[in-house]
């Protein structure tokens, strides 16, 4: 019987060592879920324009990038913030049977049946929402758990690996593109054979309350959905809507016994400061696959497979320069990689503008350019605002993270995907471009100067930031 009692409450991630390399063990399998889920969505960013016009809705095409990622900065934010006090082996249940569900639900009703938009974004909401528990929980591990030592490394990995699958999935997406679009659906469906392995090596219940705060959830998602969808229909009533919606759930988080998220966690000035870069830097994060991918075929009269050649290699210097983010932040700082991602960022736009006509290697280079910003930049970013928080609201702050990162990419791809399909900015531009390649030029630009907005609001904001490291 003692010997039953001491097996029973035997917890192995109560001890440093134990739980340590149980966490690698999980992170492992976590990080390739992650990969293929990943690669969906990259690979549907840039064929998304094909789809929708394979489905009769050109105008609407963008949704299909929008609409999963807004839901992906949803239940990021869920699964980070559950992650503070919930069993993560129930999340990763819930997670990897969800993303079974949509792969197999959009291949089954686009291929066999007469594709429709929404049946691809319903199937693409799954899969999103499925796929993202890998991200999520692999975050609050790799937060709560790993040695001090390791944690920048496996940031880097996850960057490297967010990169890698985007690499993967636009190669695929220029593959299947000549093919069928469908069997892009079908990539994740291995990862549900993942799932005895995670079980054993996840820790369960993170705390004693299983509360969870469905109203807020709700209403924060209703919000987040209806200012997105201003963007794509530019209707005011949806903007109005929105704004309510987020007035009332201010007023709901100070009335309610125990909402997903206080009032005081946004009294946090520190934090403030730090999302608003993830706020401004994530805005363009779904854009130039598309924006390249237009280009290719309106520019140079190439083919979606034919773009995905190219740009592939954007993705593997992002996949590159991720895991080595790492030992780079090792020798020159947070704050200096930080700096370098931004000007590589910037670079990268304002040369991809200004070389739009110059041929699409030309183009590439300075794709890769830009990529390595990215890569470099999750990293420093991250770490820099998860160490504004204290550790008992660390779930909450990568779910927040996410949340941000996707509602403003979300955001960011409805616009420009807007934009480039009404060429409202074609004709002439300051590069010296005229006609579409002039539209896309402009586009660029703006990107270019979106990424400078986000480098003076880090080099305004950095010594609050960093007031208490």
């Amino acid at each position: 019987m003692t010997q039953t009692t001491s097996t029973t409450v035997a917890d192995p991630w109560t001890d440093p060592e134990t739980s340590n390399k149980m966490a690698i063990k999980a992170l492992i399998l976590l990080l390739i879920t992650f990969i293929l889920g990943t690669l969906c969505l990259q690979g549907f960013n840039l064929v998304f324009s094909q789809v929708g016009e394979d489905v009769g809705a050109p105008a609407q095409a963008s949704l299909i990038t929008a609409f999963p990622s807004l839901v992906l900065g949803i239940v990021c934010f869920i699964y980070g913030s559950l992650g503070d006090f919930v069993s993560l082996k129930r999340l990763v249940v819930a997670g990897l049977v969800t993303l079974l569900v949509g792969s197999v639900f959009g291949f089954v009703a686009n291929f066999f049946f007469t594709a429709n938009i929404w049946t691809v974004i319903i199937a693409r909401v799954l899969q999103t929402a499925g796929e993202q528990v890998a991200g999520s929980v692999f975050l609050v591990i790799a937060t709560k758990y790993l040695k001090p030592s390791l944690k920048v490394v496996f940031f880097g990995l996850y960057t490297a690996a967010y990169q890698l699958s985007a690499s993967i999935g636009v190669f695929a997406a220029g593959i299947l593109s000549s093919i069928a679009w469908q069997y892009l659906f079908l990539i994740p469906v291995v990862t549900i054979f993942f799932l005895p392995t995670l079980l054993k090596n996840l820790p369960g219940r993170q705390g004693g309350n299983e509360h969870v705060d469905w109203i807020g959830f709700t209403i924060f998602g209703l919000a987040s959905a209806f200012l997105t969808l201003f963007f794509s229909y530019m209707a005011w009533w949806m903007l109005a809507v929105a704004v309510a919606l987020f007035a009332i759930f201010a007023v709901y988080i100070h009335k309610a016994a125990n909402p997903f998220i206080t009032p005081e966690f946004f009294k946090n000035t520190r934090w403030l400061a730090a999302i608003s870069l993830i706020l401004v830097f994530y805005f363009t994060n779904y854009c130039i696959s598309p924006l390249f991918n237009a280009i290719g075929t309106s520019v140079y009269g190439m083919t979606t497979a034919q773009v995905s050649t190219y740009i592939v290699w954007a993705f593997v210097c992002a996949a590159v320069v991720g895991t080595s983010s790492g030992w780079i932040i090792g020798k020159i700082g947070r704050q200096p990689a930080l700096i370098t991602a931004a000007c590589l960022m910037i670079a990268g736009f304002v040369a991809a503008a200004l070389a739009v006509n110059a041929g699409f290697l030309a183009l590439t280079l300075t794709a890769c350019l830009f990529y390595c910003g990215v890569g470099l930049l999750y990293s420093p970013v991250v770490s820099t605002v998860i160490d504004t928080l204290p550790q008992e609201e660390s779930g909450r702050g990568v779910g927040m993270n996410d949340l941000v990162m996707n509602v403003t990419a979300s955001i960011g791809i409805t616009v420009i995907g807007g934009l480039m399909g009404s060429q409202s900015l074609a004709g002439s531009s300051i590069t010296g471009a005229t006609g579409a390649a002039a539209g896309y030029a402009n586009l660029l630009l703006i990107g270019g100067g979106v990424m400078l907005l986000g480098l003076i609001v880090f080099l305004l904001f950095r010594k609050k930031i960093y007031s208490q490291n």
